[in-house]
């Protein structure tokens, strides 16, 4: 027998995946409460109970999505032997993400429009700052990246990545944005290197 306690994760779980797949596909102001009601064939009380409004669902949707991406650089950078190159690894895969168009919409374009820059570097900070603030105080540890303030290189690196994230979701050809971006980022990763 189901629990009520499992049904309403179960509500909850297709409420966030009903969200990711519209918001990803039609974009925020595009989705209407109805439209994740209909799809998810729940309630509006249903909604209501897991999520105090749109933006709420959306919040959450993107922390899953953040969660997620953060779960892929970590394997990509957990790859590599060298510390300097699970740095790299991490930043490009990274970047590979933004590639995908899902992704791009929920995590770069929407993302900060509808939590607000500070909200949006708030949930950035909370699962992409660690990660890379941990892979550069291994590499200088291991004597691979001159010993400096790991706390501002960190910060500096995901601004880095933020940027070239923005300048891929915004360019009119993705792929050739992307390709410049993987250049850059080696470029000033190597900058980094003893």
């Amino acid at each position: 027998m189901v629990t009520k306690t499992e049904r309403a994760e179960a509500t909850r779980s297709r409420l966030l995946k009903v969200g990711w797949d519209l918001f990803s596909e039609n974009g925020y102001d595009a989705t209407s409460i109805e439209d994740v009601l209909e799809s998810a064939g729940v309630s509006k009380g249903a909604l209501y109970h897991h999520f105090a409004s749109k933006e709420a669902l959306f919040e959450a949707v993107f922390i899953e999505g953040e969660r997620d991406c953060m779960q892929k650089v970590a394997a990509a950078a957990m790859k590599e032997r060298d510390h300097v190159e699970k740095l790299r690894a991490g930043c490009q895969t990274w970047l590979d993400l933004v590639m995908d168009r899902q992704v791009r919409r929920v995590a770069v374009i929407d993302g900060p429009a509808v939590l607000g820059w500070q909200r949006w570097r708030e949930i950035d900070e909370e699962y992409a700052f660690g990660l890379t603030k941990k892979a550069i105080e291994h590499a200088m540890q291991a004597g691979k990246v001159r010993q400096q303030n790991a706390d501002l290189v960190a910060h500096m690196t995901i601004a880095m990545l933020g940027e070239a994230a923005m300048l891929i979701a915004r360019a009119s050809d993705p792929k050739a944005a992307r390709e410049e971006a993987r250049e850059t980022i080696d470029r000033l990763i190597d900058a980094l290197v003893r």
